[in-house]
């Protein structure tokens, strides 16, 4: 069955394994593949982190890759595929394990990254590639794979359920009459997240300006415990400290409630997108055009354009797309005053 489709396929496996974030932006795809076939089976191949988010979705067999097993964790994948054969594999994800598990699917059609943008292994691995985009939002390419099976209307949705006992959790924590200005202050990579001086700062100016309660979300790692800590000893109003307290559900949960998120280039700003929660985006290390949050481009502080000039002596339309800036100190460019502008714009568009 050659591509593009020109009816259903009877499956497809769709891999794309981590992280939280690019999940995120391959949700909609997957949804929308949902929407124009819906007797198709449709199979993830998945990491264990990232299925606690999104395994309990109707309509998807997901199979977890555990990357904790090593070496183990292939055969795993490999029983979980025996006797299955599949329509085409979408090979959504870069990375050497990825093309690793790509030989376990069993399928003639095995759709990648046009040549330009594979890496890892991705270009040798499969026989079929997406069209060539130069410079595109994450999620726009992520489309590019239903629209080379032959779909071409969007389905930019998640809908990501979530359980009545999460709900509970998170609402017995908060206060349910108050604004929230959610604040999760760290990315996987410390090199892209800001100060605790400036979300302490930010912090008290969203309860000064907006009797806004502050919470700070993330995970149970040192980093953000430490970050967590410092933010609180910073601010003059404390602020409720649930970080390393919710799992990603509650977490998502946690998002749909706040008025707004502060969050570096990290999953949880794109897990706000998922639940239409304006996110105050803060990118100088990573180029916001690429991986900003999809809805959030208003609000979105940028300085990594001119991070790119002052390393590189050029702009960043002259050199790769994606180029990061890893230097120390790169986001202590970002002032707490342009954080609370776009915090003004967003509290009174929210009061109209």
């Amino acid at each position: 069955m050659p591509l593009p489709f020109s009816s259903p396929p009877n499956s497809l496996c769709i891999l794309r394994l981590s992280a939280v974030g690019d999940i995120c932006h391959t949700l909609p795809v997957v949804r929308t593949l949902q929407a124009a076939w819906p007797q198709t089976r449709l199979i993830w191949i998945i990491g264990k982190t990232e299925s606690s988010l999104v395994s309990d979705i109707p309509g998807i067999e997901f199979v977890v890759f555990d990357k904790s097993q090593g070496w183990r964790a292939y055969p795993s994948v490999k029983t979980a595929l025996k006797g299955r054969r599949f329509d085409a594999l979408l090979h959504m994800q870069m990375s050497l394990r990825s093309s690793l598990i790509n030989r376990l699917v069993n399928t003639d059609i095995r759709l990648g990254f046009d040549r330009a943008r594979a890496k890892d292994l991705q270009w040798l691995v499969n026989n079929h590639h997406i069209p060539s985009h130069g410079r595109q939002h994450v999620m726009d390419s992520l489309f590019g794979f239903a629209e080379a099976l032959g779909i071409t209307e969007r389905q930019v949705t998640w809908d990501i359920p979530i359980s009545q006992q999460d709900k509970d959790t998170v609402d017995a924590l908060i206060p349910q009459h108050r604004p929230l200005l959610v604040i999760s202050p760290c990315s996987s990579m410390s090199y892209r997240n800001w100060n605790a001086n400036g979300y302490a700062a930010v912090g008290d100016y969203a309860v000064a300006h907006y009797g806004m309660v502050v919470v700070l979300s993330g995970g149970p790692s040192a980093m953000e415990q430490q970050m967590g800590a410092q933010i609180e000893h910073h601010m003059q109003q404390k602020p409720l400290n649930l970080i390393g307290k919710t799992n990603l559900k509650q977490l998502l949960h946690l998002l749909s409630k706040a008025a707004v998120l502060l969050s570096p280039d990290s999953g949880p700003a794109h897990m706000a997108t998922a639940v239409r929660t304006p996110v105050i985006g803060l990118y100088a290390c990573t180029n916001p055009e690429r991986a900003r949050p999809y809805f959030s481009a208003a609000s979105t502080v940028d300085k990594y354009h001119d991070a790119v000039q002052k390393k590189y002596g050029k702009p960043a339309s002259e050199l790769p797309w994606g180029i990061r800036i890893r230097d120390a100190g790169t986001m202590d460019t970002i002032n707490a005053s342009d954080v609370t502008e776009k915090l003004d714009v967003i509290m009174e568009r929210l009061g109209e």
